[in-house]
Formats: C-alpha cells, sequence, structure tokens
C-alpha cells in the first residue's frame, strides 16, 4: 500500500487504509434495524417518494434498445407520475435524477431531453464486466463524453481488488476520471463480485481516492446486487472519507430496489447515516427500472385509494 497516491488534501495513510476491517456479522445486525428504525405513512412517505423519484436514474440498458425506447424513456423522466396525480400532490417540475443508457444511445436520451435539464448519463468502459484492454475502456468513456453524457458510470477491474492490486485500480479510476474531463463520474464497485465487506470499503475507499463524483454498488448484472450491509459499508466508507478530506462524495445503489419499501429504506440509512444533506439527486441516486412503477402504484393510491392500472405506468 505503501505506492498509493491520493488526491491532495487527503488525510487518509496508507497504512490506516491497510488496517481497514469490516466486522460483518455487526453491519448486518445494524443493517436489519433499518427498514423498522422509521414508520412513514400518508403524506410523509408520499414526501419520501417523491424524493425518491428525484434521485432516480431512470435506466435502459438491453441488448435489444432502440432509439424509440429511449425516447419513451425520456419522457418518462420528464413527467414521471400521471398529471392527475403530481397535481394532487402539488407537484410542479418533477423529474428524475438522470436517464442512463449505453454511449451509443446518449446523442437520442440527449435530443429527447432537450432543455429539461436533466442529465444523461452513460454507462461505458466495458460495461458490465470492464475486461476489455485500458485503451478502449477510455476511448468508450471520450465518445461516450462527445455524444454529450453528463455523467459517466465506469466499471472496475474486480481482479484488482480480489488480488490486493490497490495502487493499479487507483491508477485505472484516474485515468478514466481524466477521461471524463467535465462529466461526472460513478465508479461501479461490483460488489457481488467483490467476495467480502472488507474489500468493498477498501475498494471505495480507493474509487474516491482516485477521484470519483459517486461511489455505486453494482452493475445490475451480478448475481448479487444493492444490498443493505453493503449499502451501509459503502456510506460509512463515504461518511470517514468525509471527515478526513472534506470532499463530499455521493452514493449510488443499482439493482434489487423493486418496490417503494425499497426506495423508503435505502432513504432512511441514507438519512441516518450521512443526514438529510444527502438526500438530493447531487450525492443520491437509484439506479432502477422498475422501480418507478411502484412508486407510482403507491402514490396513486395515497390519492385515490386505488392502485393504478399497469398500462398507465409503461414506460417501453
Amino acid at each position: 500500500m505503501a505506492s498509493l497516491r491520493r488526491n491532495p488534501g487527503t488525510a487518509l495513510t496508507p497504512e490506516w487504509f491497510a488496517d481497514i476491517r469490516i466486522n460483518a456479522p455487526a453491519v448486518e445486525r445494524r443493517a436489519a434495524t433499518l427498514p423498522a428504525r422509521r414508520s412513514l405513512k400518508k403524506e410523509w412517505q408520499a414526501a419520501w417518494l417523491l424524493n425518491a423519484i428525484r434521485c432516480i436514474d431512470l435506466t435502459t440498458l438491453a441488448g435489444d434498445d432502440t432509439e424509440a425506447r429511449v425516447v419513451r424513456l425520456c419522457a418518462k423522466a420528464r413527467h414521471p407520475i400521471a398529471p392527475e396525480i403530481a397535481e394532487a400532490l402539488g407537484v410542479e417540475g418533477l423529474t428524475t435524477g438522470a436517464v442512463c443508457v449505453y454511449p451509443t444511445m446518449v446523442a437520442a436520451a440527449k435530443r429527447a431531453l432537450g432543455n429539461s435539464g436533466i442529465p444523461v448519463a452513460s454507462v461505458a468502459t466495458g460495461f458490465p464486466a470492464g475486461l476489455m484492454p485500458l485503451d478502449l475502456r477510455l476511448a468508450e468513456i471520450r465518445y461516450a463524453v462527445d455524444q454529450g453524457a453528463d455523467e459517466i458510470d465506469i466499471v472496475i477491474t474486480r481482479a484488482h481488488v480480489l488480488m490486493g492490486e490497490w495502487a493499479a485500480l487507483y491508477d485505472e479510476i484516474s485515468a478514466m476520471r481524466e477521461a471524463c474531463g467535465a462529466a461526472r463520474l460513478k465508479a461501479i464497485l461490483a460488489t457481488g463480485d467483490l467476495k467480502s465487506l472488507t474489500n468493498v470499503a477498501k475498494a471505495s475507499h480507493v474509487a474516491m481516492q482516485a477521484g470519483a463524483d459517486w461511489i455505486k454498488t453494482s452493475t445490475g448484472k451480478e448475481g448479487v446486487n444493492a444490498t443493505l450491509p453493503v449499502s451501509l459499508v459503502m456510506v460509512r466508507a463515504i461518511r470517514d472519507y468525509v471527515a478526513q478530506t472534506g470532499q463530499r462524495v455521493g452514493f449510488k445503489p443499482a439493482g434489487g430496489l423493486r418496490t417503494a419499501k425499497d426506495a423508503l429504506n435505502w432513504q432512511v440509512m441514507m438519512n441516518e447515516e450521512l443526514g438529510q444533506d444527502w438526500l438530493s439527486p447531487d450525492l443520491f441516486r437509484i439506479g432502477a427500472s422498475s422501480l418507478l412503477g411502484d412508486i407510482e402504484r403507491q402514490l396513486s393510491h395515497h390519492v385515490t385509494g386505488r392502485y393504478a392500472a399497469a398500462h398507465r405506468q409503461a414506460i417501453a
């Protein structure tokens, strides 16, 4: 670890980093309490669900994606809930936090979103495996940025983590950060592949030191994606990093968040572990495609007493 470089102003020492150890049973116990920590009902629940919508990266990452599907996704991002529900809740200008697509779909998304102010995020770097040569992964980042991407979701080389090659991981993410230019970077750790919570914590710190604007749990393609225990380890790494450096980093759980209850549970965790500042799209994103539909159902029930028909929520 002595060779690991750090961003200017970072107070973490290589020795401190090497000593990171995670007590997995304690993390599991704490995570198990989160769903029961706060009972959110009626207007309070609706407010938290509306905030979750503001933090969603509405996503399509399918092999059969078309420009028409992306256009429909962008229309949903601009108007994520039915007009009559928005009016009943007194909500104006509600949008999702971003739209996330493949690099070849960035230009279509930019056209569809127009002057809405909704950022376009693009996965890159050989998503989801990330096993392309580094120069090709960097070229893919530059291509997505040239197409107009505002944010880049990169994937790391998992082998660097599994083999303890922390300097190599730092160098890789640093090169990706440079390739992003003015675009913001989300570092996907693919936590389901990292084998231990200690590895998750160490990879989180390396990604932040290398310049990640957000750290993200998963591609959504692993066998295990976002879980509360993994998320707890990552947000506590953020908390430690902020305390040491004063630099704020965002968090993005992705994969596995499908219900309105999930959206509430993750927001409760963010609020309790990092505070209300991290309940904004600048610092909290949810990678999701199906989650919005269930949130919409719950908001419809809150307003009308009945659940909206599924066809009213269709995106693509």
